[in-house]
C-alpha cells in the first residue's frame, strides 16, 4: 500500500524530532501544551493506517539498503499482528501527557522528551522487519524508560531503575546472540526472508531459548517478573502507563513475530514448559495481588497474571488461543493503563497509594469510583467489556487443547475477580480515617478516562472489526507454523544432544 510518502517512517521520526523543539521552550506549561499538540499531530499522521486492508501480507512496506556490505536494510511494515500495537502506542501518548499535567513538576522538558523518544522507539519495534533495526529500537527504549523511573520515580527509584535496566539488558544480550546466529545461519537479517527458511532443530532449540528468555523477561513471565512491581511502584503515572500498555507487549509480540515463525519446531517442543510457566504466572500473579495493601503494587502484580493469559494463548497454537492473546494484549494496555492513570489521580489527592488511606472514595469522588469500578470489571473479564472477549477466547483455546488445561485457568479468573473486588469495595465504601475535602474529577481527567472507557465498551460489545484485522495474519501465521514444523523431531532428548554437540565443539577448539 503506497500513499506517496513513507507513513511509518514519518510516525517513527516525528516524535523524536519534535522532542528536540522542547529545549527551545521556557515555560513548563508551554512544554506540556507543545507535547500534547505533537501527540495529536502524531495521531493525525497515522490516519493512513486506517486504510489498512485485512490480509496476511505486510503493508505500508518501506525497504531501503542501509549498510549493504553487512546486509542491513531499513525495512518497515505492519500486518494484523503489529498494527493493533501501533495504534495502541499512538493512543497512549496523549493520555500520558494529560495524566502528567500536574503530576510532574520538575525537569518538565526532559520528562516530555523521554515520552516522545519512547514513543518513537516503541513504534520502531512494532514496525521493524529487519532484525538489526528491530534490535536498535528495542535497545533505544531502555534509556528513556530508565530515566523516567530514575529521575521522576519514588523514594526507591534508584533500586527500581537499576533492576529494570539490568534485567532488560540481560535479555537484550541473549536476543543479540540469537540475531547474530540467524544472520550466520540464514544469511540475512530480513525477518520475512527468514520466515521462509527451515532451520535445523538443533539451531532452533538454542535460538528459541535465547529469544524466549529475552521475551520472557520483557513480558515478564514468572519467575522473571521481580523487576516489574518495583518499576511500576516507583515510576511516575505516565511511566507506569507506558510500561503496562506497550512495553510489556514487546515481549509477547516477540513470541508471535520471531519464536513461532522462525523456530516452529522448538516452539512446539517447549510449548508444555511455556504453558506451565504461563499458568504459574496467572496463579502466582493473582495470589500475590490479592494480598497487597498498595494499590499500585496490586495492579502491577495483576499484570503478571494477565500477561500469563497472553503467553498461554500464544503457545496453544490454535486460532482461538492466538486471537485471545492478541485481544488480551490490546485490552490489557487499555484497562491497566487507565487503572494506573487513576492511581496517579488519587495519589495527587491523598499522597498515598495505601488502600487504607484511600477508603470511602465513593462518597467524596463518585465520578472517579465510577471509572474505577468500570475498569475493575473489565480487568477481570466481566461480560460486555473488552476483557471478557480476550479471556473467553483463551479459555476456548485452552479447552480445545485440553479439558484439564482449561480448568486450570479457572482459579486464575477467580483470583482476578477477588483482588479487584476487594480493593474496589474498600476504596468505594470503606470507612475513611478522616474526612476528605477532595475535588472530584476535573475536565482533563474526565477526558483521559473517557477515551479508554469508550474502547472498553466498543471492543467488548462489537469486536468484529478487530477480528477482521487480526484473523488473516493469525491464519497465515498458524498455517505456516504447521507446514514448517520439523517432522523429524529426534526421539532422544534434544537438550542432551544439543548440549553434547556444543561441549564437544568447545573441547575440539580447546
Amino acid at each position: 500500500m503506497n500513499f506517496g510518502y513513507p507513513v511509518l517512517t514519518l510516525l517513527i521520526a516525528f516524535p523524536v524530532f519534535a522532542a528536540c523543539g522542547l529545549f527551545f521552550l521556557r515555560s513548563p506549561q508551554v512544554v506540556r501544551m507543545f507535547t500534547f499538540a505533537v501527540s495529536i499531530v502524531e495521531l493525525l499522521l497515522a490516519v493512513p493506517l486506517f486504510g489498512y486492508t485485512p490480509n496476511a501480507d505486510f503493508q505500508f512496506v518501506e525497504k531501503i539498503d542501509w549498510v549493504h556490505q553487512w546486509g542491513l536494510q531499513y525495512y518497515l511494515g505492519v500486518d494484523g499482528i503489529s498494527i493493533l500495537m501501533v495504534w495502541l502506542t499512538l493512543a497512549v501518548l496523549p493520555l500520558c501527557v494529560m495524566c502528567s499535567w500536574t503530576y510532574i513538576g520538575k525537569r518538565v522538558k526532559e520528562f516530555h522528551f523521554c515520552l516522545l523518544f519512547m514513543t518513537s522507539a516503541v513504534l520502531g519495534v512494532f514496525c521493524a522487519l529487519d532484525l538489526v533495526l528491530f534490535y536498535v529500537f528495542w535497545e533505544a527504549m531502555l534509556i528513556p524508560m530508565y530515566l523516567l523511573i530514575a529521575v521522576w520515580g519514588g523514594d526507591d527509584r534508584k533500586y527500581a531503575s537499576i533492576k529494570f535496566f539490568l534485567y532488560t539488558l540481560a535479555g537484550s544480550t541473549l536476543l543479540l546472540a540469537a540475531i547474530v546466529a540467524f544472520r550466520i545461519t540464514g544469511g540475512t537479517f530480513s525477518i520475512p526472508d527468514l520466515m521462509q527458511q527451515n532451520f535445523s532443530f538443533r539451531f532452533q532449540f538454542w535460538a528459541f531459548l535465547a529469544m524466549a528468555l529475552a521475551f520472557a523477561i520483557k513480558v515478564p513471565m514468572f519467575p522473571f517478573h521481580t523487576w516489574l512491581p518495583a518499576a511500576h511502584v516507583q515510576a511516575p503515572s505516565a511511566g507506569s502507563v507506558i510500561l503496562a500498555a506497550v512495553l510489556l507487549k514487546m515481549g509477547t509480540y516477540g513470541f508471535l513475530r520471531f519464536c513461532l515463525p522462525l523456530t516452529p519446531a522448538a516452539s512446539e517442543y517447549f510449548a508444555p514448559m511455556m504453558i506451565a510457566i504461563s499458568i504459574a504466572s496467572i496463579l502466582y500473579g493473582g495470589a500475590i495481588a490479592l494480598g497487597q495493601t498498595d494499590i499500585k503494587k496490586l495492579v502491577a502484580y495483576s499484570s503478571v497474571g494477565h500477561m500469563g493469559f497472553v503467553t498461554l494463548g500464544i503457545f496453544l497454537f490454535n486460532q482461538r488461543g492466538v486471537e485471545g492473546a492478541l485481544f488480551q494484549m490490546l485490552n490489557h494496555g487499555i484497562v491497566t493503563g487507565a487503572l494506573f492513570m487513576m492511581i496517579g489521580a488519587v495519589y495527587e489527592r491523598s499522597h498515598s497509594r495505601d488502600i487504607a488511606k484511600n477508603m470511602g472514595l465513593g462518597k467524596y469522588l463518585p465520578a472517579f469510583m465510577f471509572f474505577w469500578g468500570f475498569m475493575a470489571l473489565a480487568s477481570f473479564g466481566f461480560p460486555g467489556t473488552n476483557g471478557f472477549v480476550g479471556e473467553i477466547l483463551v479459555f476456548v483455546g485452552a479447552f480445545q487443547q485440553s479439558t484439564i488445561l482449561g480448568f486450570l485457568l479457572v482459579p486464575g479468573a477467580l483470583l482476578a475477580a477477588a483482588y479487584m473486588f476487594r480493593v474496589s469495595l474498600k476504596m468505594a465504601w470503606g470507612k475513611p480515617s478522616t474526612a476528605k475535602a477532595w475535588r472530584d474529577l476535573n475536565a482533563r481527567e474526565w477526558v483521559y478516562l473517557t477515551v479508554p472507557a469508550v474502547f472498553v465498551l466498543w471492543i467488548g460489545l462489537a469486536p468484529a472489526p478487530f477480528f477482521n484485522i487480526i484473523d488473516p495474519s493469525i491464519k497465515n501465521l498458524l498455517g505456516d507454523f504447521e507446514k514448517r514444523k520439523v517432522a523429524h523431531l529426534e526421539t532422544e532428548q534434544p537438550m542432551q544432544t544439543a548440549a553434547g554437540d556444543l561441549f564437544r565443539a568447545v573441547a575440539v577448539k580447546q
